[in-house]
């Protein structure tokens, strides 16, 4: 056992620690996410309402939905947010 782990100071790195990795993984993600966008106009839709054929339409309603929720808990976390010790307090 080396001297750092005997006094718990780990220095083992993991892969993620390395910033150029986890810039690969954003830019793959990007890339995935274009080619399904792009990917929308190769298949037949069988939409039940008229915008729902619209390109790209689960895309884009998927990312303004996936806004929407970060917005709104944004907003909810200002009257729901307690006290860092709120359930420790004496009543």
């Amino acid at each position: 056992m080396s001297e750092d782990q005997e006094q718990g100071n780990s220095t083992r790195r993991y892969w993620l620690d390395d910033q150029k990795n986890v810039r690969k993984i954003i830019i793959a993600l990007f890339i995935v996410c274009g080619l399904l966008f792009l990917a929308d106009g190769f298949y037949e839709k069988h939409s039940h309402f008229g915008f729902e054929n619209i390109f790209g339409f689960y895309a884009i309603y998927g990312f303004v939905m996936c806004v929407a929720l970060v917005v709104a808990a944004k907003v909810m976390r200002i009257f729901l947010m307690r006290d860092e010790d709120y359930y420790d307090r004496d009543r």
